[in-house]
């Protein structure tokens, strides 16, 4: 009976050390992996997976060792796609800068190099061409300023209560010295609205919704400023009725990267639109707003976005007895 029970002690105490050097190697076999794992991780090398475990110390290690290489690697490929759009922004960027440049030296040119000859009524359309693209160059300083100022995460506005009948006066007014020749059709709601902005950045805003519909929308006949107000929020429309935009540009419009094939000649085309609307998108989002845009080639675009507004409190104006 004694040698009996020497045995089974002797038995028990054979397995126990076959279990724990079977977990010893499993743990060992899991750490060198994790050691890999994490050689990978500081290297930059994110296309691998973590194996799971049955151990539950050893597969929560093991999942949040998982974890941290996807979030590195979505953090990557975030970064790279930035990259990417920044690359097809500069690109665009180039080309929009270059065509006014190209048609303002040669307009100047012509006119000194054949000054005797020129009519005087072709000598000043030269010029009236070359004064338009400059002034379009000023514009696109200003929303390049206005890009280097919400290149960032969070950018917040100073806002003050703004009328929205003296806001848009204003807009009409800039654009009516630019455009003197197109008629904006205004819808305004019957209610006074006041709204919290930025009045000068939502200015910009709308001038270069409306000076893109001119640019861009060939065959327009038609161009409408419409402000509605949908429970706190007034939304604001520029709409047209030209030639619309190809369902494939929409999804970049505000991106930055949607204007002309960089590829082609300086002097070829009008001038790209997609630095202006990534400056909209900017302004309207620092306004805790949003903007979009919907169109149907051959009948037209509207853009819209939305901007919260003010609550107004009635004073009660009967006396107190």
């Amino acid at each position: 009976v004694v040698l009996a029970a020497i045995a089974l002690c002797l038995l028990v105490v054979l397995v126990c050390v076959l279990l724990a050097s079977r977990y010893t190697s499993r743990v060992t076999a899991a750490l060198r992996e994790f050691r890999r794992a994490a050689d990978d991780l500081r290297s930059g090398e994110l296309d691998f997976q973590i194996l799971t475990y049955p151990e539950r110390e050893l597969d929560e290690l093991a999942q949040a060792l998982e974890s941290v290489r996807q979030r590195l690697k979505a953090t990557a490929a975030a970064e790279a796609a930035a990259q990417e759009e920044r690359g097809l922004l500069m690109a665009n960027l180039s080309h929009d800068l270059r065509t006014p440049l190209t048609s303002i030296y040669g307009a100047c040119s012509t006119v000194t190099e054949n000054y005797d000859s020129l009519g005087k009524e072709q000598a000043l359309k030269l010029l009236r061409e070359a004064c338009e693209d400059a002034q379009w160059l000023n514009r696109m300083v200003e929303n390049l300023l206005s890009v280097t100022r919400f290149d960032g995460e969070q950018v917040a506005v100073k806002k003050t209560p703004t009328v929205l009948e003296e806001l848009l006066d204003a807009v009409l007014v800039k654009f009516k010295k630019r455009c003197p020749d197109v008629p904006v059709q205004l819808e305004l709601p019957e209610d006074f609205v006041m709204i919290p902005m930025d009045s000068m950045l939502i200015q910009q805003v709308l001038m270069n919704l409306l000076e893109n519909a001119v640019l861009h929308a060939e065959g327009m006949t038609t161009l409408t400023l419409r402000v509605f107000t949908l429970g706190s929020r007034a939304v604001f429309e520029v709409k047209d009725d030209g030639c619309g935009i190809p369902k494939e540009r929409l999804r970049t419009l505000f991106s930055g990267t949607g204007g002309p094939d960089p590829n082609a000649p300086a002097d070829s085309g009008k001038h790209g639109m997609g630095i202006g609307l990534s400056v909209c998108a900017a302004i309207i989002k620092a306004h805790g707003g949003e903007i979009d845009a919907e169109s149907r080639p051959g009948e037209g675009t509207t853009i819209r976005f939305w901007l919260e507004t003010e609550k107004i409190e009635l004073e009660d104006a009967e006396d107190e007895q």
